[in-house]
């Protein structure tokens, strides 16, 4: 049984529904919770079936610390011991590459990529010491 995720990487996007899709579609993650606030999303959550999760939501006026950030800035390590069908599926997407699959000294076999809107995604198999 996958536990609850604890930690929760929070991310904005100028345009929240196509990041969701991205993520879905693309990275392989769940939607479980997407609260829509008119063309904007104010809050959703997405797993990662191998466990943990993120948050996201549509820039929006200052009502809080998460609607101050800025999109694109954000960076997410995601492991999985399925990096080369998740790497298809970025390259079949046309996603931006910016560290091509590689086998590192410390055992993880990873890549890295940009969202549509620039945030820094690393997918690799090291689960950490």
């Amino acid at each position: 049984m996958t536990p609850e995720p604890n930690v929760w990487p929070a991310l904005r996007y100028d345009n929240a529904p196509a990041a969701v899709r991205f993520l879905v579609d693309v990275l392989g993650f769940t939607e479980t919770l997407v609260v829509p606030e008119g063309d904007l999303i104010a809050h959703a959550e997405l797993r990662w079936p191998e466990g943990g999760a993120v948050m996201l939501g549509s820039v929006r006026g200052p009502d809080g610390i998460h609607d101050a950030m800025k999109p694109g800035t954000g960076a997410v390590y995601v492991v999985s011991d399925h990096v080369d069908e998740i790497h298809a599926r970025v390259k079949a997407a046309g996603a931006e590459v910016t560290a091509e699959l590689t086998d590192t000294d410390y055992g993880s076999h990873t890549f890295s990529l940009r969202d549509p809107e620039g945030n820094a995604w690393t997918i690799g198999s090291y689960r950490g010491a």
